[in-house]
């Protein structure tokens, strides 16, 4: 008997890690499917942006806001906040500067092929930054003018001071295909 508890405790305790690790690493895609169930039926599926704070501690980010097409709302927005996977608020934002301007704002998900964990690695392989030690990220999914897009913000460690972070640049890429639309690296900043 004894040895049935053992094992119920070990496989109990190998979910709970497992779920905790997947939460911490939940794509942007997948907070979609999350943030529907905390939108009014109205507004599921309606994506207009997705973006993250900058990654703290890590080079993946834990705090995402998925914002959805709200026609009932003010500035026709509704915000869902995700800490480490999980919903930590919703919210309809002001957005006096960037009002969603009704259901042609909402990002095709048809198009949308390359999640943020992708984006995240193809923004990091870029040769010039092969030698930086990359500390911080930032994604935002949006409209470009080829289709949503990724842009991805990077910030490596100080060469003088490895505890602080320098900003390096951005990396803008395709959320269809992958492809990269422009860089503005800069790892000098590092000096």
């Amino acid at each position: 008997m004894k040895l049935r508890q053992v094992f119920m405790a070990a496989a109990l305790m190998a979910a709970f890690i497992s779920r905790s690790t997947m939460a911490s690493e939940t794509t942007a895609l997948e907070l979609i499917k999350i943030g529907d169930s905390y939108v009014g039926i109205q507004s599921k599926d309606k994506v207009v942006q997705i973006r993250s704070e900058k990654s703290v501690a890590s080079l993946v980010p834990n705090i995402w806001y998925v914002v959805y097409y709200d026609p009932d709302a003010t500035f026709k927005a509704t915000e869902v906040k995700f800490e480490a996977g999980q919903k930590s608020d919703v919210s309809r934002p002001w957005r006096v500067f960037e009002q969603v301007n009704g259901d042609k704002d909402v990002l095709d998900r048809s198009k949308i092929n390359v999640d943020s964990d992708k984006a995240l690695r193809i923004a990091k392989s870029q040769p010039i930054l092969a030698n930086l030690n990359l500390k911080a990220s930032q994604l935002w999914l949006g409209h470009g003018d080829l289709g949503p897009q990724w842009r991805v913000k990077l910030w490596a460690a100080k060469l003088a001071h490895p505890a602080e972070n320098a900003d390096v640049g951005v990396v803008v890429i395709s959320a269809t295909d992958g492809s990269i639309i422009k860089t503005d690296l800069h790892p000098n900043s590092v000096d």
